[in-house]
């Protein structure tokens, strides 16, 4: 009886605070309609990391009309012909807008080479490129937000079992998830290199410890408004974990291995 009390205290406490956090992303939302702003906020993360229920909290009460969730198959043969970024350029916020990027155009510094979907020269122009790419979108007033949700090997097997068995998780599953583990090491080599050769001043990698859903997505709110100006902010609110949330700043060893 005490457990299932202190459960639903944890789940109340959890609702309350997003509550809180979520009105401070509509005042967020109201000054970038107002002033006509514009926000790429990128979310990358190993398979089963929580990219979609993060994206659903933050957008669950904010205008759709200014609000854009992207999320890009597999490219077509056409597109895979273009240059890279170009089908990722159409997605990008207008004036007034929010775009939340569910996995980007760091699909090629992860899984594209883990999975040997592109090759090495497309790989190396990839990175040698990115950081200007984004250099010139936030020099015209774009604010972009990076983030990386990191978990361990353990609670990826976990997850992965339960979308196995979840009828209603069964969308999830893909043939790429069925190899994270087997590819975890290789997966780990990706995001090492892409966190030390991708993260610039103009668009800095922000990590996010995500074992714990419900910490990750406090905690990751709490660091993007903090990382924003809008009248009103409730700098009360939003002092995030510096153990969960945090700037990345060049130490391997504060990773998932």
């Amino acid at each position: 009886m005490g457990q299932k009390s202190k459960d639903k205290l944890e789940q109340s406490g959890y609702d309350e605070q997003l509550r809180l956090l979520q009105i401070e992303l509509v005042k967020l939302q109201n000054s970038l309609i107002s002033n006509g702003d514009q926000i790429l906020l990128i979310l990358e993360g190993r398979d089963t990391a929580g990219k979609d229920g993060t994206i659903k909290v933050i957008n669950q009460h904010l205008s759709p009309r200014e609000t854009r969730v992207v999320a890009l198959g597999k490219p077509s043969d056409a597109e895979a012909a273009e240059w890279y970024f170009q089908r990722y350029v159409a997605q990008l916020p207008k004036k007034g807008e929010l775009v939340l990027f569910n996995r980007s155009w760091y699909n090629r510094a992860g899984v594209e080479v883990v999975m040997n979907f592109c090759t090495k020269e497309q790989y190396a122009n990839f990175m040698g490129t990115v950081n200007a790419f984004e250099s010139i979108l936030a020099s015209s007033g774009m604010t972009i937000l990076k983030y990386y949700l990191d978990i361990s090997k353990k609670e990826q097997a976990l997850r992965l079992a339960d979308r196995a068995k979840d009828p209603l998780k069964q969308w999830k599953i893909s043939p790429i998830d069925q190899q994270a583990q087997i590819n975890w090491n290789a997966y780990s080599k990706c995001r090492d290199d892409m966190l030390e050769k991708t993260s610039s001043k103009d668009a800095p990698w922000i990590i996010v410890k995500a074992n714990d859903k419900k910490v990750a997505h406090i905690n990751m709110i709490q660091d993007l408004l903090s990382r924003v100006s809008y009248p009103g902010k409730d700098e009360s609110l939003l002092k995030a974990d510096k153990d969960i949330t945090f700037k990345w700043d060049g130490n391997l060893s504060k990773l998932e291995k």
